[in-house]
């Protein structure tokens, strides 16, 4: 029976490293792999993933109204799919995120998802909810915050690299305008009264 993955860290642990790493290993035993990515991230090219190390691929682009059990369904029935790979799962809707568990269920195919966890302001995007709740494995990628410390959360910065703390929720950027960090110094950045919490 195929399985529904979801692979999520902060900002700069690899994941798209990791997808192609993933979607390579496949295709080198011969084996067909669909890769799929969000229109609205267009920070390289729009239809590719592309890792910070330099790696790319092609990808298959969807957006928020895509049935995505009916886009790889098609596919499948071109060719034979043995895996699935979802680049910046975070932006999945609740939709979505069923639609892909449907085609693990229904058309045995596995589906390796990957995607931030939380958003500058550690509220989780959408996609990530529900991964994190309906997905049969979850597995942690690590990053590291400036402090040596794994880094969990993200902070949105402004041009003078200042933190941000309000906006809205998805702000397409790299290490421009994102840093990865601990709880601990999130906290310090975000919330100006950190210090005058009681212990």
């Amino acid at each position: 029976m195929a399985k529904l993955y979801f692979y999520y860290s902060s900002m700069n642990a690899g994941k798209s490293t990791a997808l192609l790493q993933s979607s390579y290993n496949y295709q080198e035993r011969g084996m067909n792999t669909l890769v799929l990515a969000p229109k609205l991230d267009d920070r390289y090219d729009i239809g590719k993933v592309t890792s910070r190390i330099g790696l790319q691929t092609d990808a298959t682009i969807f957006v928020p109204e895509d049935d995505l059990f009916k886009v790889i369904k098609s596919q499948s029935e071109i060719e034979k799919l043995h895996c699935v790979l979802i680049d910046e799962a975070q932006f999945l809707s609740k939709e979505q995120v069923f639609q892909l568990g449907r085609v693990s269920d229904l058309l045995n195919i596995p589906v390796l998802a990957y995607g931030l966890r939380t958003d500058f302001q550690g509220e989780p995007f959408e996609g990530s909810k529900y991964l994190l709740a309906w997905s049969d494995n979850l597995k942690e990628l690590k990053a590291i915050c400036h402090c040596g410390s794994k880094a969990t959360m993200v902070l949105r910065l402004d041009e003078s690299g200042e933190v941000i703390t309000k906006g809205m929720q998805v702000e397409i950027g790299g290490n421009d305008r994102y840093v990865s960090v601990c709880r601990s110094h999130f906290n310090e950045s975000f919330f100006e009264d950190v210090n005058n919490i009681d212990a």
